[in-house]
């Protein structure tokens, strides 16, 4: 049976996909690569705010510039697209409609805005008593900021994660956002984490329930270490460039041609690493020999560790290291990334072809299953792309619960 014959995860399922930007369609985008069919509800006209988030566009056949930008393509992947207004009565009708087939319902408005509408949870309730509804929101549906709205970037500079990373304090660094949207990210992972609970919890009781996901609790949930770190020390941690706070070395070094990431874990592959690196006798040094005492010389350590490595290039010294079984790797640019055969025979990269014969390339779902492979069934959609067989398959549905 080839992957595609195979049944997937959450086949069944269906999601009603009120979300736009990155969080939501993340946490949907997911769902649906499992298989799930997700309707992706879109304002009429432009969309999904981030279709217009370019360049890069993928052109139209006669090369203007589609709805399609690639900061869309990221994250819309085997979806459909209805467009539906909801400032008025007839969509916010057939919003109702679509939640009565659907098992979840998935909105990033602020708190209040469904409501006014007639769209709130207490109201889609009365529809649909076991809908699992996930609401994603800058801050909350409760606290003192939960009226704010909240962006990827505000929440990591509030959250805490620009704090602890940059150059060090020592040498002038400023505070630096992670070069992606992880805080967007890392919340719609728990939104799928929290949505899959909830079904469990619906299929085995046969009660639905509210999810309140904010992305700045799902900031402060993964200061992980960072801020264990202060909850048992009192220390505030400070940026410290590309080390590691507990752990060393686990930094990037600088070679005689490249940057090279090295990440020693323990004091056996320190000792490994000494000798490949010719300072054998770093191993019985007292400053280096347990990793605690790493961390206190840490400075000392990268004086002399710089040194060695610049005796070669990045990428000798990663074959040597490797070879003596010590984790490191070359600084990689992201067309590196994509074009490194690990990356490909893994499957990370997947060209799929859009509605109109245009092929684009994604990347991949790093979930790799035995008996429900993820799905790459559909190209991320136009606006409103899929509203006649959406519409469809609703009238068949309420027909046949009729």
């Amino acid at each position: 049976m080839s992957d595609h014959q195979k049944p997937a995860s959450l086949e069944g399922l269906r999601i009603l996909d009120l979300s736009r930007i990155l969080a939501g369609p993340t946490a949907t985008q997911l769902l649906a690569d499992l298989g799930a069919d997700v309707i992706k509800v879109e304002r009429p006209g432009p969309g999904d705010d981030t279709r217009s988030w370019g360049p890069p566009f993928v052109p139209n056949p006669d090369g203007s510039d589609s709805d399609l930008s690639a900061y869309f393509l990221a994250a819309n992947r085997n979806k459909r697209s209805i467009a539906i207004d909801l400032a008025n009565d007839d969509g916010v009708a057939l919003v109702k409609r679509l939640v009565a087939i659907s098992d979840v319902v998935v909105e990033n408005y602020k708190p209040g805005d469904l409501a006014r509408r007639g769209l709130g949870y207490e109201d889609i309730r009365k529809i649909k008593p076991d809908i699992v509804w996930c609401a994603i929101s800058g801050f909350g549906q409760t606290g003192p900021y939960s009226e704010r709205t909240g962006y990827d970037f505000l929440i990591q500079a509030m959250g805490g994660i620009m704090s602890i990373t940059g150059e060090s304090d020592t040498a002038g660094g400023r505070p630096l956002k992670v070069g992606l949207g992880i805080a967007d990210v890392m919340c719609g992972m728990y939104a799928t984490v929290g949505i899959l609970a909830a079904l469990r919890h619906r299929d085995r009781t046969g009660e639905g329930q509210y999810i309140d996901l904010a992305l700045y609790d799902t900031q402060v949930a993964w200061l992980i270490n960072a801020a264990t770190n202060h909850l048992v020390s009192g220390k505030v941690p400070g940026r410290i460039s590309n080390r590691h706070p507990n752990i060393a070395p686990y930094q990037t070094f600088t070679t005689a041609a490249g940057d090279i990431a090295i990440a020693v874990g323990n004091d056996q592959q320190f000792a490994r690493f000494s000798a490949a690196i010719g300072l054998p006798d770093l191993a019985d040094d007292e400053r280096f020999r347990r990793n605690r005492d790493r961390v206190t010389n840490v400075d000392a350590l990268d004086r002399l560790v710089t040194e060695a490595l610049q005796a070669d290039t990045a990428e000798n010294w990663e074959q040597r290291l490797v070879h003596a079984e010590i984790p490191a790797g070359r600084v990689a640019t992201i067309d590196q990334v994509v074009a490194n055969p690990h990356t490909l025979a893994r499957e990370m990269i997947m060209p799929m072809e859009t509605v109109d014969g245009q092929t684009v390339r994604l990347l991949g779902n790093p979930l790799k299953m035995s008996a429900t492979p993820v799905r790459f069934d559909r190209a991320p959609p136009h606006v409103d792309q899929d509203k006649e067989a959406i519409l469809r398959e609703l009238t068949m549905l309420e027909a046949a619960r009729t």
